[in-house]
């Protein structure tokens, strides 16, 4: 059993998915809007949030910046939205969302995303990170990633040989990001062997729109099916 946060401006999708998880166990609290979402996660500590993106005072990519900024994002956030573009699902990712679901939500996807979170969550807390040394020499970043830590990159165990991962600050924005990026999914391709599937479930993106997104990033398919 956990404590759920629902944040949604529409009345039927609030009861609906407060109904979903009460049947499953959950102590489930609402919310319509940002400000409401503010005072929810701050008296009731939830184990788990589920956020609208489109609202009507504080979009959700908003407040989940503001929670990621100032410390609050201490448990997994489940964007959701019917109008969502890939960049928007991909940018909330970055700043920390758990996973996306697109509307209308399936019982399947709800249920099964709820579960992931929760595992999730329980395990990163019972399972203490180590700071991570950063080297600016020459403004390049390489960080050497615990192997042993459940979903850390660890290049050693499935990218090849090399022990580092390294990201050169000396970029656009914007190529950086993609460097990154292209870094997480082909660690998610290698530790599901190639299965769309399930990278789908565990980077939260819809079949389609991941496809499309590692065509952008140029990530070759057939290399984690034959790591």
């Amino acid at each position: 059993m956990a404590n759920i946060l629902v944040v949604d401006d529409e009345l039927g999708i609030r009861d609906l998915l407060s109904e979903i998880l009460n049947d499953e166990g959950h102590n489930v609290e609402l919310a319509e809007n940002a400000a409401e979402a503010r005072i929810a996660r701050q008296q009731s500590r939830p184990d788990l949030v589920l956020l609208d993106i489109w609202m009507p005072d504080t979009d959700g990519v908003s407040l989940l910046k503001e929670w990621a900024a100032t410390g609050a994002l201490t448990m997994p956030v489940i964007m959701m939205s019917g109008h969502a573009t890939i960049d928007t699902a991909v940018e909330a990712t970055r700043i920390g969302a758990y996973s996306f679901l697109e509307k209308p939500i399936t019982l399947q996807k709800l249920l099964k995303a709820v579960e992931q979170a929760l595992t999730r969550n329980v395990t990163r807390k019972a399972v203490p990170v180590p700071t991570l040394p950063i080297h600016t020499d020459s403004r390049v970043v390489s960080m050497k990633l615990a192997s042993s830590i459940p979903g850390v990159l660890s290049t050693t165990n499935h990218l090849g040989p090399q022990s580092q991962q390294t990201f050169d600050l000396d970029k656009p924005l914007r190529e950086a990001r993609d460097g990154f990026e292209k870094a997480y999914f082909e660690f998610h391709l290698a530790q599901e062997s190639g299965s769309m599937t399930r990278v789908a479930e565990q980077t939260g993106l819809e079949r389609t729109h991941l496809y499309r997104k590692l065509k952008q990033l140029g990530v070759d398919l057939a290399r984690g099916k034959r790591v």
